[in-house]
């Protein structure tokens, strides 16, 4: 018994030989491939914030990158499943525009008339009506690749047009607005914000919800006997954890509103206004929120869910996979219907932040959704990927388009730099497993 304990004591994390890096990432149990993306995403702020000449930065523009990304980063939550299972969706652009249309013309010609104007549940019968429509489309399409065993990018790729063609037929071409009030909450804005202190409330709610993880990772490991991080890593990554919590509130909370809507809201409330005029914090976007939440539940259902096994083991080998009993068919419509109702959500935040359905909306979103998937560490070959590498993906892709409008680069080259950018980062990818195996 003394030698067991030996050698279980010698083969912690706190003991394994190599360089001081090495020591510090296999204590702590920190993902390279994350630690590098976190990397690659500060280096091209930093550059970014020197060539705008100190505009990138700062709490304003840091604030709309935010709102901006979550919708891209929503839909990523979903295409890294898709990816996953070795298959691909090229529609997810044109379904989040045919979605807002829809939605559109529900709380703007529709609900009104059948529950009166202004009605509080006209958001929620909308909202509630696109998801039904995402998930059906998701359904129709995810039938087809799994029961009649067309190839998924040629399902999605006809997807793209039809889904396109039919947000225009929705209206004839017309644009919808003005949207629901409630409803346009839900794309940030002075009012789509919780303020300073309701951000306050979810940082502490967030940091302690950190330390019960954490704590509750380590009695598992103690209850199956699995190797325990040093208290000191863990100390570490609650500190990591917290502090970027922390940190985000700060650089939201600094965002004030503009002065004509603080004055207005000044007056309509009675509030004086002092010599250096009102400051009132944004605080976090609700898109923002959103996003966060939808991270969350994507993460417990990759990787805490009987689900989220099946879909890992169909793509790390599916024949074995069917092979082991598991439904693969049934399980690519599911992955497929969760994606449309996650471009649903997308489709609410991006109508609502807009206040209004176009035809337009959604188009090229494929490609970032696809571009953030992929540099957050999914493989194209299937069996890896993490829905966290794939919402900092996202940030990635919104933090290069983000810069070079400051920068005043036209459109064609901004494109020019995410094709790139995505070839670059399938290259690496390839690099990495090549080295893994």
């Amino acid at each position: 018994m003394a030698e067991q304990n030996t050698i279980e004591s010698s083969s912690t994390p706190g003991f394994i030989a190599g360089s001081p890096i090495q020591r510090f990432l296999s204590a702590t149990e920190i993902d390279t491939r994350l630690v590098g993306m976190i990397g690659a995403l500060l280096l091209i702020w930093m550059g970014f914030h020197f060539l705008s000449g100190g505009l990138f930065m700062t709490p304003r523009n840091l604030w709309n990158l935010s709102v901006q990304t979550a919708s891209i980063s929503i839909m990523a939550t979903g295409m890294v499943l898709v990816i996953v299972t070795r298959n691909i969706d090229l529609s997810v652009g044109s379904l989040l525009g045919i979605i807002a249309m829809v939605m559109g013309v529900m709380q703007a010609e529709y609900l009104p008339g059948m529950l009166g104007f202004g009605h509080p549940l006209i958001w929620a019968i909308a909202l509630a009506v696109g998801i039904v429509c995402g998930v059906a489309i998701g359904a129709l399409q995810g039938a087809i690749i799994a029961y009649l065993r067309v190839p998924a990018f040629i399902v999605t790729l006809g997807g793209y047009l039809v889904w396109r063609g039919a947000a225009w037929w929705v209206t004839s071409g017309r644009t919808v607005a003005p949207l629901d009030s409630r409803f346009r909450l839900m794309g940030g804005g002075p009012e789509g914000a919780v303020g300073a202190t309701v951000s306050w409330i979810l940082a502490i709610v967030a940091c302690l919800g950190i330390g019960a993880y954490l704590i509750y990772a380590r009695g598992q490991r103690h209850r199956f006997s699995f190797q325990q991080r040093p208290l000191w890593a863990e100390a570490l990554l609650a500190a990591l954890g917290c502090g970027a919590v922390i940190g985000a509130v700060l650089v939201f909370n600094a965002y004030p509103w503009p002065v004509r809507i603080a004055q207005n809201y000044a007056n309509a409330h009675n509030i004086p206004i002092p010599d250096g005029g009102l400051f009132i914090s944004h605080g976090i976007a609700i898109p923002v929120l959103l996003a966060v939440a939808v991270g969350v539940v994507m993460t417990f259902i990759a990787t805490r869910t009987r689900f989220g096994r099946y879909v890992f083991a169909m793509g790390g080998n599916p024949e074995a996979a069917d092979l082991a009993g598991i439904n693969t068919r049934w399980v690519t419509v599911k992955i497929f219907m969760l994606l449309g109702g996650l471009c649903a959500i997308a489709a609410a935040i991006s109508s609502a932040r807009l206040n209004a359905a176009t035809n337009a909306m959604g188009t090229l979103d494929e490609l970032y959704v696809i571009a953030a998937a992929v540099i957050g560490g999914t493989s194209l070959s299937g069996g890896v990927g993490t829905i966290v590498g794939a919402m900092i993906g996202a940030l990635v892709m919104q933090s290069l388009q983000s810069g070079m409008v400051l920068m005043g680069l036209d459109s064609p080259l901004q494109s020019i730099v995410v094709g790139i950018v995505l070839v670059v980062a399938v290259w690496l990818d390839t690099l990495y497993r090549n080295r893994a195996q």
